[in-house]
C-alpha cells in the first residue's frame, strides 16, 4: 500500500461520508468526491506531459487544491513540491531551480511574486488557481471539470519511491528539500491513529500552512486515513477559527506556541466554545510550560506537547491526557513504531538515562534523505558503525530521557553559542527569560566579541503594558543560571521574524543586531 491508495481506498470505504469542509468557498466534500477530483487532476497532469517523478510546485494560499495535487500526483507517481509563499522571490528562485517542476500552480495572491521569479525559472506550464488569471497561464477549474474522473493507470510505485518534496524553514543556511517517500506518508497515517487516538468520528480545523508537514500531514491526511473530517481555513484568522470549533464541532487541534499565544491575545478568546475539543496539541516549535499553564487555566481541557521534524514525520511521540499535566514540559514517549536514542554527538555513544544527547530517530516513517544533496543526506542518516543498525535520522536537536521513558526537548545543538569555551544553548536561557512576569517572548543569539570569540545577545518582546530594565533582567537570570550564560547584552523589539510555522528566525536578528 503506498500513498497513492489512500484517498482510493478511503472512498471506497466511506464514499458518502463528508471529508472536508473549505471554509473560505463553503464547499462541502465527501470522501467520492475528493476522491473523483484527485482522479481528474492526475488525468489531467499526465495529458499535459507528467509523468512519474516530475515534480510539480503550488503558490497558493489553503484550498482543496492542496488535497488534488497531493493524492492525485501520488496516483501517476509524480512529486508534490509546495512553495512557501511567505518567502522572498529570490528565495522560491532558488528552491524552483532546485526541484525544477514541471508544472506550477498559482493562486491570485501570488501572481506578481510569480513575475518576479519568472526570468530565472523554467516551467512547461503554469496554472492559475482559485481565481487567478494571467498571461499564458491555464485555468485549473477548466482542466479539471475537463478531465476524466476515472482512476488512473498507476505505474510501479516502491514504498521509498518519493511522494513529495518539502523545504526545510531555512532558519540557517539554504532550503533543502526532505524528500518525503510514499510509505512516511502512510506510517504517519497509522502513528498517529495508534499514538494520538484519532477516530473515524474526529473533526479537526486545519489552518496552518499546508506548504509545509504539518498542514499537510499532522491531522489532514490521518484524519483522511481514518475516515474522519477536516475544515480547512483559506488563511488564519482567530474569530472564524473561534466560530468554526463551535459550529463545526471539531474534536482535536493543532497549533504552533505562536498560534497558540495569537488565539490567547484575541478578543472572542474569553467566550470560546471549546466544549467539543477532547484535545490541542502544539507542534512545530518548544511549547513554553508558561504559555501551556496559561491556556488550561483559561479554557481548561488538554493541551498536549507534540514533537515532529519534516524528516522524520510530524507525530513521533506521544502521551496520555494525564500525562499531559503529570509530565509537562515532555513531548511524551516514543509512538509505536518507532525508536529513539540519545547519543553523544560527539563520540556516537548512547548517554545515560537523564543525560543530555542528541536525538536520533528510526522507523519506517523517516524520509529517504535531501534532494540533489548527497552531502546533507549522509549527514543526517547515521549508521551505527559498531552495530551497523540504521539509517538513524540525526535530528540536531539535544533531549534527555527520564526514568520513566518520557522524553524532553531542550533545544537544538546548532542553536548554541560558545563563549570562551562554554558551551551555552539558547533554549535554555530562552526558557529562564521568558518565566519573568514581564516578557512575553525572547530570543538569544551570538554576537561576535574579541576577548570570548562570541557573547550572547538577547532579543526581548515584553507583555503588553509590562516595564522591564536591562539590569532587572540580567539579576533575575543570574538567580536561575551561572554566571557565564547571563547575556552580555539585551535588547527591546515590538516583535520578533517568525517562520509561518512558529520559528524564531534567527538568521534575521543577526542581520539586524550582529551585522
Amino acid at each position: 500500500m503506498h500513498a497513492a491508495d489512500l484517498l482510493t481506498n478511503r472512498a471506497r470505504l466511506s464514499p458518502g461520508h463528508e471529508a472536508l469542509i473549505d471554509k473560505a468557498t463553503g464547499q462541502r466534500y465527501t470522501y467520492a468526491e475528493l476522491n473523483a477530483r484527485a482522479n481528474r487532476l492526475a488525468n489531467w497532469i499526465r495529458a499535459l506531459g507528467v509523468q512519474k517523478g516530475d515534480r510539480v510546485s503550488i503558490l497558493a494560499q489553503n484550498g482543496v487544491v492542496y488535497v488534488d495535487l497531493l493524492y492525485g500526483l501520488a496516483k501517476i507517481g509524480a512529486i508534490l513540491a509546495p512553495l512557501n509563499w511567505r518567502l522572498t522571490a529570490r528565495e522560491l528562485t532558488y528552491i524552483a531551480n532546485d526541484c525544477e517542476p514541471r508544472v506550477l500552480v498559482c493562486g491570485p495572491e501570488f501572481v506578481d511574486l510569480l513575475a518576479e521569479m519568472r526570468p530565472e525559472i523554467e516551467v512547461a506550464h503554469e496554472i492559475g488557481v482559485q481565481g487567478a488569471q494571467f498571461e499564458g497561464a491555464l485555468d485549473y477549474d477548466e482542466g479539471l471539470a475537463a478531465a476524466s474522473d476515472a482512476e488512473p493507470e498507476r505505474p510501479p510505485l516502491e514504498g521509498d519511491d518519493t511522494c513529495a518534496i518539502l523545504y526545510t524553514s531555512g532558519t540557517t543556511g539554504r532550503p533543502k528539500g526532505a524528500m518525503i517517500p510514499h510509505r512516511q506518508v502512510l506510517w504517519n497515517c497509522i502513528n498517529t491513529a495508534a499514538s494520538w487516538g484519532l477516530t473515524g468520528d474526529d473533526t479537526s480545523p486545519v489552518f496552518t500552512p499546508l506548504f509545509h508537514a504539518g498542514g499537510l500531514f499532522a491531522f489532514m491526511t490521518p484524519l483522511f486515513y481514518l475516515g474522519g473530517r477536516v475544515v480547512l481555513f483559506r488563511a488564519f484568522d482567530q474569530e472564524e477559527i473561534f466560530r468554526s470549533i463551535a459550529e463545526d464541532r471539531c474534536t482535536a487541534a493543532l497549533g504552533v506556541p505562536t498560534i497558540y499565544r495569537m488565539l490567547m491575545d484575541a478578543p472572542g478568546f474569553a467566550r470560546a466554545d471549546f466544549s467539543h475539543v477532547r484535545f490541542f496539541i502544539s507542534g512545530g516549535a518548544s511549547l513554553p510550560v508558561e504559555l501551556a499553564r496559561e491556556w488550561v487555566s483559561a479554557k481548561g481541557g488538554v493541551l498536549r506537547q507534540g514533537y515532529g521534524l519534516t524528516e522524520v514525520g510530524v507525530n513521533c511521540f506521544s502521551m496520555t491526557d494525564e500525562e499531559s499535566v503529570r509530565k509537562l514540559g515532555s513531548v511524551g514517549k516514543p509512538v509505536f513504531h518507532s525508536k529513539m536514542r540519545l547519543i553523544d554527538p560527539n563520540t556516537g555513544q548512547d548517554v545515560a538515562i537523564g543525560k543530555e544527547g542528541e536525538l536520533l530517530i528510526w522507523g519506517p516513517h523517516v524520509c529517504t534523505g535531501y534532494w540533489r544533496n548527497p552531502e546533507a543526506s549522509a549527514k543526517s542518516l547515521w549508521f551505527d558503525p559498531v552495530s551497523g543498525s540504521g539509517p538513524w535520522f540525526r535530528t540536531g536537536d539535544m533531549a534527555r530521557m527520564d526514568e520513566e521513558g518520557f522524553y524532553y526537548i531542550i533545544g537544538r545543538y546548532k542553536d548554541m553559542i560558545k563563549s570562551g569555551g562554554e558551551n551555552i544553548y539558547a533554549a535554555e536561557v530562552e526558557g529562564i527569560f521568558r518565566e519573568h512576569p514581564a516578557v512575553q517572548e525572547a530570543a538569544l543569539i551570538g554576537i561576535p566579541h574579541e576577548k570570548w570569540g562570541e557573547v550572547g545577545l538577547m532579543v526581548v518582546v515584553l507583555e503588553e503594558g509590562q516595564k522591564a530594565t536591562v539590569e532587572e533582567l540580567k539579576a533575575f537570570c543570574g538567580e536561575h543560571l551561572a554566571r557565564f550564560k547571563i547575556p552580555k547584552k539585551i535588547v527591546f523589539a515590538e516583535a520578533l521574524p517568525y517562520s509561518s510555522y512558529g520559528k524564531v528566525l534567527k538568521t534575521r536578528l543577526k542581520e539586524q543586531y550582529a551585522g
